[in-house]
């Protein structure tokens, strides 16, 4: 029998790069506020700020926090199940921590319990400044995943279906698990600060490279890393990216996004064939009522627009993760029988979701097995003459009708 191994895409076809836009919702006022930018990035009807874009953009979600800033447990009955309705859609897909105001195991547990009566889980973690329930030790100085702290919850959180986590790391390359493109950091507008904010980056990368924990993602310019917390749990952290020529610490509100995804910035990704996962403050807003302005939106529409075309794949922050999972958790091989070609797929996970899987076929027509079982929920689109590519639709997340 003969068998011979096939190339699988990097992205779903015929998408080019991906990105996600990971949003802290610090100081977002009101839960109108945050829906309003859901209903925009992800809907299609008309908003305050234009018709919705149709892109599948998640955002993160607090629970304890004070009233000036929209929290699970401080807002109403209807931003609850405003919260609950994304949780479910998989437009909310974050903790961004358990919030200032979470600092026992109580107080986390409360929340825990709250999703699972609810049927709602979260996928990643994101710490939050300088919360106790952080899990990060170097940068963001939590305790939430130390045996002993009172507030340790990570034995529940990760049991709670947390998969990725971030602890603080951020770089100004755009385009992780890709070659690095060390001269698109500089920005001949800003050229002096740019300069430095690569130096800056030049900097980390050595250090990793120098054996240091903290910077050791960044000398690799890789998406993600196996990590152990500290209480012996093993769980995926993830990078951040925020390409601002003035560092990464700075750009990082609604008004100043259109920067981070400039057609320079997405130029580059496409260039890199990489993957970003975007650092920013979409609830940063002036006005409530029209959260973002005209150089925003118009830079939210050029990524639309980029993603409509096929070019750059944009999905929430845990549904890009589980891709790449997926994409290096999967062979493909052509067997021939003398009757039919077959696509074989292997999984070395048995959970991963194959939505999105593109391989690259000799000829037609081909039969698909996946781990032995044969399947039809394939398309197949020939770009050209020669090229063939057998592939699993990708599922979009359905916008719920509030």
């Amino acid at each position: 029998m003969d068998v011979r191994n096939l190339p699988i895409r990097d992205w779903p076809y015929p998408y080019r790069c991906g990105l996600a836009i990971c949003s802290d919702l610090d100081e977002t006022p009101d839960w109108q506020t945050y829906s309003r930018i859901a209903e925009f990035l992800n809907g299609n009807s008309a908003t305050s700020m234009g018709v919705g874009l149709g892109l599948e953009v998640g955002n993160t979600l607090y629970f304890d926090m004070p009233p000036s800033q929209f929290a699970y447990w401080n807002t109403d009955d209807a931003g609850r199940a405003m919260a609950v309705t994304l949780m479910q859609s998989g437009h909310i897909d974050c903790f961004h921590s358990f919030g200032d105001l979470a600092l026992t195991r109580a107080d986390a547990l409360r929340s825990l319990d709250e999703l699972a009566r609810r049927n709602c889980k979260l996928g990643v973690w994101v710490d939050h400044a300088v919360a106790v329930s952080n899990l990060g030790a170097d940068i963001m100085q939590g305790s939430g995943d130390v045996l002993d702290s009172p507030a340790y919850h990570a034995d529940r959180t990760i049991a709670q279906g947390v998969r990725y986590v971030w602890r603080g790391r951020v770089t100004s390359t755009v385009g992780q698990n890709a070659r690095r493109q060390w001269s698109r950091t500089l920005n001949r507008r800003h050229w002096s600060a740019s300069a430095k904010t690569l130096a800056k980056e030049a900097v980390k990368v050595v250090a990793g490279k120098s054996g240091s924990v903290k910077y050791g993602i960044h000398a690799a310019n890789t998406l993600t890393q196996d990590v152990q917390l500290r209480d012996g749990q093993r769980v995926t952290e993830f990078i951040r990216c925020n390409p601002h020529w003035l560092g990464t610490g700075k750009g990082d509100t609604s008004a100043e996004f259109g920067d981070l995804i400039s057609a320079r910035v997405l130029d580059t990704l496409e260039s890199s064939g990489g993957v970003s996962v975007l650092y920013t403050h979409l609830g940063k807003v002036a006005n409530p009522l029209r959260p973002f302005d005209a150089d925003t939106v118009s830079a939210f529409r050029g990524l639309a627009d980029r993603f409509h075309d096929g070019r750059v794949f944009v999905a929430t922050t845990y549904r890009l993760l589980e891709f790449l999972r997926a994409r290096a958790s999967v062979q493909a091989s052509l067997t021939s029988d003398g009757t039919h070609q077959w696509i074989d797929i292997r999984k070395s996970v048995p959970d991963i979701d194959l939505s999105g899987l593109s391989i690259q076929v000799p000829g037609l027509p081909v039969k698909v097995r996946v781990d032995g079982v044969e399947v039809d929920h394939v398309k197949v689109d020939r770009p050209n003459a020669t090229d063939v590519w057998i592939s699993f639709p990708w599922r979009r997340l359905a916008w719920p009708d509030f």
